[in-house]
């Protein structure tokens, strides 16, 4: 380990930091730089890089002082400049963020990585056409820049879609530069290949309720080819089957080990349920926030191993850790979780539904997903093994919440609408129009998604066409909150009269808060498991009457459960007493380990 200071050469100490941060020795780089910095607390290069490592490590806040300090010293430093926008970026704080990169940009125009940062943040705003632009002018700074060449073609897919049109035009794009991306990794830009592998995912286009797979197995063959060529470069080679001793080994790689969707729905069971005298479960916990469900976690794993590390140290703790199985939870959402599916690290490996989407990785054999939610035929969907495990899939536990009634003042009926704005497809805008003409008085409550005002007013900008077309004003009807805790989510439910699902990609922990809460839900039965999480629920609980076959059957039964109060109250004592068969069901759960049992064999 280094253990740079006062005594040593400043320049070597950053030269083997470098190195220690580019292997992902993350902990050792940040040990040598405090070092360092500890006798030269002046060292602008050390400061500059010591932020880096931190952000690296998933500690942006933490990271931001290192810059403000290398700023005072050297205020016209493009590098802190441009890597303070990034942990400005981690934070959230995407217009600060934005204004730094310029900064940087104005202070060095041929500064590659800050303009294809900025295109980064650009793209988080969904302001696609800046940040394609962005993107291009760093690609024509480095024409081997692989992080801006991956970057063009994955920006296509916007977040939320002006309408229904756009969807269509944006996913043809995407398939173009897809066709384009596959040919432009040639042989001469493997070596890095890899770095671009995740970064930006086409996450939007489970958001379509459209078949994917195809897409998709062109996108994970990619992925696959360009990490494979990486691993084959570091001398590694895929584990060999483990000779039967002792428990399975269930390696199970995430970046929610705490509390989260992911967890909750899925993880969770899995870690407190599963039996740990056949199964030894290895967590691989590739995030950096912890809570009380991140100690839950380590203490039901047989080994849990944390912190921030690079690709090549994860691969090695992995492959050292001689797995028999790997799941990953969630694929699709987290650049590091992209490129280890993306490898063989265990003989046997599976992903599930935190990502409602099949991965279209060749590496990822199987996928867990529900009997209750799966329509005929759905193999067709998966490029893996479908697995459909009995009844809702999962291990659900239930959530005990002290609810906060926050302030209400909701003008009739109150139709809580809990989706990210993603989530509402434009080809759907009319259903909240049409509940709301012949609701006359009534308030919609949406959510402002982690302060993401810009989502949120894009959607509101759809929602007023499609009520201007109907002769209303969203305004009258239509609010924004800002995304509440669990708490006062909890109170608002159980003082509102409807919990209206998004169409086309359902919500699964809502729904089961909902029920938790004696809200009635409406849904509309999707085409896809992403479109069948609620409709499984409340099959599961016998109100399947409240499961729509159509938009049109959809406004008839938000509006009769707004207007008609005894048929709402029947559907909240229906609700109570059938509810309780949602949660703790073992089912799944010996299901998993009997599939585990019988692959691994």
């Amino acid at each position: 380990m280094v253990t740079g200071g006062a005594g040593r050469d400043p320049g070597r100490v950053l030269t083997e930091a470098r190195a220690h941060s580019s292997a992902g020795r993350l902990g050792e780089a940040e040990s040598a730089l405090r070092a360092l910095l500890g006798g030269e607390p002046r060292n602008v290069e050390a400061l500059v890089l010591l932020g880096n490592v931190l952000n690296d490590l998933g500690r942006p806040a933490e990271a931001m002082p290192c810059f403000e300090r290398a700023l005072e010293l050297k205020p016209d430093s493009a590098d802190a400049l441009a890597n303070q926008g990034n942990a400005l970026q981690y934070l959230g704080r995407l217009d600060d963020a934005i204004a730094c990169y310029r900064k940087a940009i104005a202070l060095d125009p041929a500064y590659r990585e800050a303009h294809h940062n900025l295109g980064n943040a650009l793209e988080s705003l969904d302001r696609q056409p800046e940040a394609v632009a962005c993107f291009e002018r760093a690609l024509s700074l480095d024409g081997d820049f692989v992080e801006a060449r991956w970057a063009i073609a994955m920006s296509q897919l916007p977040k939320v879609y002006a309408d229904a049109g756009e969807a269509r035009r944006c996913r043809d794009a995407f398939a173009r530069e897809l066709r384009a991306l596959e040919a432009w990794f040639d042989a001469r830009r493997s070596a890095q290949s890899h770095r671009a592998v995740g970064i930006q995912q086409p996450f939007a286009l489970a958001y379509e309720e459209e078949d994917n797979r195809d897409l998709l197995r062109r996108y994970g063959a990619l992925c696959a080819r360009l990490m494979g060529a990486w691993f084959d470069a570091q001398g590694l080679a895929s584990p060999a089957k483990r000779p039967p001793a002792g428990a399975i080994r269930v390696g199970v790689a995430s970046q929610y080990f705490h509390d989260h969707s992911v967890w909750n729905a899925l993880v969770r069971g899995w870690f407190e349920q599963l039996d740990p005298g056949r199964f030894a479960l290895h967590a691989f916990y590739l995030g950096a926030h912890e809570d009380e469900e991140t100690a839950r976690g380590r203490r039901c794993a047989a080994q849990f191993h944390a912190g921030g590390k690079g690709l090549r140290a994860w691969v090695d703790l992995i492959l050292a850790s001689r797995l028999d199985v790997l799941i990953y939870p969630e694929v699709g959402m987290d650049p590091m979780t992209a490129k280890l599916a993306s490898l063989r690290l265990a003989p046997l490996q599976l992903a599930s539904w935190g990502h409602p989407e099949t991965t279209g990785l060749p590496t990822i054999d199987a996928y867990f997903s529900a009997q209750g939610m799966e329509p005929e035929g759905a193999q067709a969907h998966y490029t893996e093994k479908l697995v459909a495990l009995p009844n809702l899939g999962c291990c659900f536990a239930r959530t005990e919440v002290a609810a906060q009634f926050p302030e209400a003042d909701a003008d009739g009926p109150l139709l809580v609408c809990p989706g990210t704005p993603f989530k509402y497809a434009p080809q759907h805008d009319g259903v909240y129009a049409a509940i709301a003409r012949r609701l006359g008085r009534c308030s919609f409550v949406f959510f402002v998604h982690r302060g993401r005002g810009d989502l949120a007013g894009r959607l509101m900008g759809r929602l007023r066409g499609a009520f201007a077309q109907a002769g209303l004003r969203a305004e009258d009807c239509v609010r924004f909150l800002p995304w509440l805790e669990r708490p006062r989510f909890h109170g608002l439910m159980r003082r509102a009269d409807v919990f209206l699902d998004t169409i086309g990609f359902s919500g699964f922990n809502t729904a089961m808060q909902a029920v938790e809460c004696g809200l009635p839900i409406v849904t509309r039965e999707g085409r896809f498991l992403r479109g069948r999480f609620a409709s499984a629920i409340l099959r599961r609980i016998g109100l399947q009457e409240l499961v729509a076959q159509s938009d049109d059957d959809y406004v008839r039964i938000a509006v009769r459960l707004a207007q008609d109060g005894d048929y709402r109250e029947r559907m909240r004592r229906h609700m109570a007493a059938h509810r309780a068969i949602l949660f703790e069901d073992l089912a799944p759960i010996r299901a998993m380990e009997d599939y585990l049992a019988g692959a691994v064999a």
